[in-house]
């Protein structure tokens, strides 16, 4: 056609698979119409700007594939105060190499009753203490012109019972309430009970609340002020993804679809990772790809791989294009405590065979806790049952353990089930934050090159490395969340401090803990962009070192071959790599011996050899 636009062409090549998908969750033709034509007007409204954008990812569609590409996870109060403060620190995040901003859940929630903005009360306003949407589309638009990507969360399984859906249903209207799940007594959320698990057991038991206005029960599977939404209802679908794209049409350029898995509800299933819940990550695949290609889905699948790697679709089908690497964490931290590498080496061994296309985010510490979805059965066979080793890992991480040098919190306790979670910084976790108090050099040391080493190890995986604001500076607990009577009960405040722009100043100073680690992480990621053994499309795979409490990873792409070694104990290691090649050391330029590998505790060794570029 003569006048046919971008999107005419990219909905004629989605249109009939868009309508099967749609149609297998709701025969009804009206609702169909109307979600086509919500996807129109929202490609209209897309800014001429964020239009060239889309056509310059559609020609690169591998754009975020790379080895140019770091994360920084953030809460905008806590890092610049409001989203035109975050704007005024860019100069800061590109010193610090960052190309990726994960701004937290920034939209209106009510205080006190918010989750930490994860009870969104308006998907088109922001928190007004942050600022407006004005702002956050200025911020969009000035990290675009510096080769930035921002993400955002979308809350798409409940809204805060302050959300006008909620409060009109709270009034009476049945179209309202329809948009979420109430029954007129305690029946079928009994029976839901028998077979969905509860999310916070001790904190928020239970699936379900009683809504005294109305009389009624409604469903809640996180806390009692977030509601779930009914997406068997076709409006609940359409007037979603039409947030969605209104987030996308401010300049967002990834998605995180929060608490994905739980979307769609049935009675009698555990209500969790069904078979509509893939088809509507397809939906919105699709939509992103007709209405904003520049756009990716990130999903947060908080699972074991088994429950986590579905998401990524088929290639025919593809779901989300990037996904947590969360069981990877939660072992990374789990070898750091036990010293022992043959878990974690495990695990690696299952993602290495995945295929290359399915692109993982890497990451130390989030803004959550550290849950231990652990593979107990494979623990079982070294006499680790899983409730004493839950409370091994928990009494080292919070420094009960005798000689632990790191420095946690229990979340979400539950002496019963021995089933608590964990908080505190990387630093603090390293040791870094007991090293300083006590005024230990030598304990300082192997704490920043512990931290050092395990943001190496993070750099040497496929996909996108994240850090956490504050980690790149050794940035340590924050304390004062007990004096807060809003969060002193969620020790998960204890790493969602206030960035220390004091602590960011000394930066520059190499004989300070900031300056080691900020220019100790700034060697890793110029070396990891400058060297194409770090691409997406290399092999991978695990090196057999013969030591239990050395980590070995090899890395293979256009005749570069990277030798990456790990020491995770307390002492000086010394081993040996049978792989072919005459390798240097990458950080020091150095000759390595493969036959004979000193490394000191907690230390690492990239070493490189270069058998001449192949195509």
């Amino acid at each position: 056609m003569a006048n046919e636009t971008s999107f005419d062409r990219r909905l004629a090549r989605h249109r009939h698979e868009l309508r099967q998908v749609y149609d297998s969750l709701y025969h009804d033709a009206a609702a169909y119409d109307y979600f086509e034509g919500m996807l129109r007007r929202m490609w209209q409204e897309r800014s001429a700007t964020l239009k060239r954008l889309d056509a310059r990812r559609e020609k690169n569609p591998d754009w975020y594939r790379g080895r140019d590409l770091l994360g920084m996870l953030m809460y905008t109060e806590a890092f610049g105060g409001t989203l035109k403060g975050v704007q005024e620190k860019l100069d800061y995040l590109q010193e610090a190499g960052v190309n990726y901003l994960h701004l937290m859940p920034l939209l209106e929630s009510p205080e006190g009753r918010s989750d930490g903005g994860y009870a969104v009360a308006d998907f088109r306003k922001v928190q007004p203490q942050l600022g407006t949407m004005e702002d956050l589309a200025a911020l969009t638009d000035d990290c675009h012109r510096r080769g930035m990507a921002v993400c955002l969360d979308f809350v798409m399984n409940h809204t805060s019972e302050d959300h006008e859906w909620a409060r009109r249903a709270k009034a009476g209207e049945r179209e309202f309430q329809n948009r979420y799940f109430f029954y007129d007594d305690w029946y079928i959320p009994h029976q839901f009970e028998q077979t969905v698990p509860q999310v916070f057991p001790t904190t928020a038991p239970g699936n379900f609340s009683w809504c005294q206005e109305v009389g009624k029960v409604v469903m809640t599977t996180f806390y009692p002020y977030q509601w779930d939404l009914n997406y068997a209802n076709p409006v609940v679908l359409n007037d979603m993804t039409e947030n969605m794209l209104y987030l996308c049409n401010q300049g967002v350029d990834v998605i995180r679809l929060d608490a994905v898995p739980y979307i769609w509800k049935q009675l009698g299933t555990n209500c969790r990772n069904l078979p509509q819940v893939h088809a509507l990550v397809r939906l919105m695949r699709m939509v992103c790809e007709v209405v904003c290609p520049s756009a990716l889905l990130l999903g947060e699948v908080v699972m074991e791989p088994s429950k986590v790697v579905p998401y990524f679709g088929t290639t025919e089908r593809p779901e989300c294009h990037l996904l947590y690497n969360v069981t990877t964490m939660a072992s990374t931290w789990h070898t750091l405590a036990t010293h022992d590498v043959r878990l974690l080496r495990h695990q690696l061994g299952q993602v290495f065979a995945l295929p290359k296309e399915y692109g993982f985010l890497n990451y130390l510490r989030c803004h959550d806790d550290i849950g231990w979805g652990l593979d107990y059965p494979f623990l079982s066979q070294f006499g680790s049952g899983e409730v004493e080793h839950k409370k091994f890992l928990n009494d080292y991480l919070t420094g009960k353990w005798p000689g632990s040098p790191a420095r946690g919190e229990l979340y979400n306790d539950d002496p019963r089930l021995g089933d608590a979670r964990l908080c505190g910084t990387t630093a603090s976790l390293c040791g870094i934050e007991a090293a300083r108090y006590e005024r230990d050099g030598d304990k300082l040391a192997w704490a920043l090159r512990t931290d050092l080493m395990l943001h190496a190890f993070m750099f040497t995986l496929s996909g996108i490395p994240v850090l956490y604001s504050g980690d790149e500076i050794a940035q340590e607990n924050d304390y004062s969340y007990h004096e807060n009577p809003l969060r002193w009960a969620d020790s998960r405040y204890l790493h969602r401090g206030k960035m220390n722009w004091d602590a960011a100043a000394q930066r520059h100073d190499p004989a300070s803990p900031e300056g080691q680690l900020f220019h100790g992480l700034r060697q890793l990621e110029k070396l990891r962009a400058s060297h194409r053994v770090f691409d997406g499309g290399a092999d991978v795979w695990v090196i057999n070192t013969f030591d239990d409490g050395v980590l070995g990873i090899g890395r293979y792409h256009k005749g570069e071959k990277l030798v990456a070694l790990f020491n995770f104990t307390p002492w000086e290691k010394h081993v040996a790599v049978d792989e072919l090649g005459d390798y240097y050391d990458m950080c020091t330029g150095e000759h390595a011996d493969k036959n004979w590998i000193t490394l000191p505790s907690g230390d690492f060794k990239w070493l490189i050899c270069d058998f001449g570029r192949t195509e």
